[in-house]
């Protein structure tokens, strides 16, 4: 709990100093972190929410300022369509090509690139849902309090250029989406592994969701259906996809284990090395 606190500490001196400033000038150093090639970065509060929810595409409806459900620390509110998985394998790597651009707020790529990065197909029928989940995240107003005082207000994605001859895109990120990176409010997500998780909503969350956890404490099956953004109205029956989902990630080796006390799930799975380092500067301190 105390680390917990700490971290929001540091999220509430990020949003308090955005608070007393101007919006930036695009051509501003945001300074996004810079991971691995095989992975991709991801804010915290957007894979411990139902921000990009574990449903299909084609499920999604518009809401207006709708309150999200997500674990400890942080409040939600979104307006827009509702955003998916799919709409978060492309905001990945919307982040993930800008954090080696010189300005740290934009990248340029090609349509036929970006998909197949994405390993999906590059006809026009492709070629026209990624137009589509750009203007989704275009129109997404997201609005994040930390600690119940301040609060971040804007878009996902700012401005996207687009030659419709040759596919060439410039898109450009919000720069105050920096003060979501805080050295302990991210996670790198291993990218091969979500690639094989493709078109399985709550196995894609589940995964992201997990991998923000050095340990993972047990979890209750309701507060999962919650945070998850499951549309799946009876606990039984989310029960029998999370079951389904967790074997899932067995498969791609993202868990070792995990069983059932009751409607409480513990999952054991292996730390990334940086929550290892984490989890043993935690031992030493309560030796």
């Amino acid at each position: 709990m105390e680390k917990m606190e700490t971290a929001l500490q540091r999220q509430l001196e990020n949003f308090r100093n955005l608070a007393k400033t101007a919006p930036p000038h695009k051509a501003e150093v945001i300074h996004l972190p810079v991971w691995k090639e095989q992975q991709r970065g991801v804010p915290n509060v957007a894979l411990r929410s139902a921000l990009f929810a574990a449903v299909h595409e084609k499920d999604c409806v518009y809401v207006e300022r709708q309150s999200l459900a997500v674990q400890n620390g942080f409040e939600i509110r979104y307006t827009g369509k509702q955003l998916s998985q799919s709409d978060l394998d492309v905001w990945e790597l919307v982040l993930h090509l800008a954090r080696l651009h010189p300005l740290g707020n934009r990248c340029e790529f090609t349509a036929h690139a970006f998909l197949k990065w994405l390993g999906r197909h590059t006809g026009k029928y492709e070629h026209e849902w990624l137009k589509n989940v750009f203007a989704r995240l275009q129109g997404a107003v997201v609005e994040i309090t930390v600690g119940g005082r301040f609060t971040y207000s804007g878009q996902l994605i700012d401005d996207v250029a687009r030659d419709e001859i040759t596919g060439r895109y410039v898109v450009f990120i919000n720069p105050q989406l920096a003060a979501l990176y805080d050295k302990k409010s991210w996670t790198a997500i291993d990218w091969d592994q979500r690639k094989r998780l493709k078109r399985k909503p709550l196995a894609l969350w589940l995964h992201g969701f997990l991998a923000t956890h050095a340990q993972p404490y047990p979890l209750k099956v309701e507060s999962l259906m919650k945070w998850s953004g499951s549309q799946t109205q009876e606990k039984r029956k989310f029960k029998q996809n999370l079951k389904a989902a967790l074997e899932e990630l067995l498969a791609v080796g993202a868990i070792v284990s995990y069983h059932f006390e009751g409607d409480l799930l513990h999952v054991e799975r292996v730390p990334s090395p940086s929550q290892q380092r984490h989890l043993n500067r935690k031992a030493k301190t309560h030796r």
